[in-house]
């Protein structure tokens, strides 16, 4: 498990490379960033950095995440019909659950699934080079 301050450390070192200046305001929502354990959007992110940091914008917000995606250090979701979430970029691999009625993300492994993934791409000629896996679901009703 990688430390908050170890990866405030890599978003800021990030930023820096891209020659973004790390303002109050950046360096409050990095520490906002590093600390997500969820797949906060843009407007929570911003909402979080606000409560350490009152008077920084959301176009900072949002210019601070598209540089942190374009280092590769983030990680940009786009699920159906919602706000693009972020998650850190150093996680293990793991796929996504989204709850239709309530937006929750749940994250998930299986093992099975990367094998028969890898299996059918092979059996069709191909190496999988990349992939995401995204579950809608909804959460089954009691039976009458």
């Amino acid at each position: 498990m990688i430390s908050i301050e170890t990866r405030t450390q890599e978003l800021t070192g990030a930023l820096r490379r891209a020659g973004v200046r790390i303002t109050r305001q950046r360096a409050a929502l990095l520490a906002v960033v590093a600390a997500a354990k969820d797949h906060p959007d843009a407007v929570e992110l911003h909402r979080r950095a606000h409560e350490k940091v009152p008077g920084i914008s959301l176009s900072t917000v949002y210019r601070t995440l598209t540089e942190l995606e374009s280092q590769g250090v983030i990680h940009r979701h786009q699920f159906e019909g919602e706000a693009a979430r972020f998650e850190h970029a150093k996680t293990a691999h793991h796929d996504h659950m989204i709850d239709v009625d309530t937006g929750a993300v749940v994250e998930f492994h299986s093992e099975r699934i990367e094998k028969l993934q890898a299996e059918i791409a092979a059996a069709l000629g191909y190496d999988i080079v990349h992939h995401r896996l995204e579950l809608y679901v909804r959460r089954k009703r009691p039976a009458d």
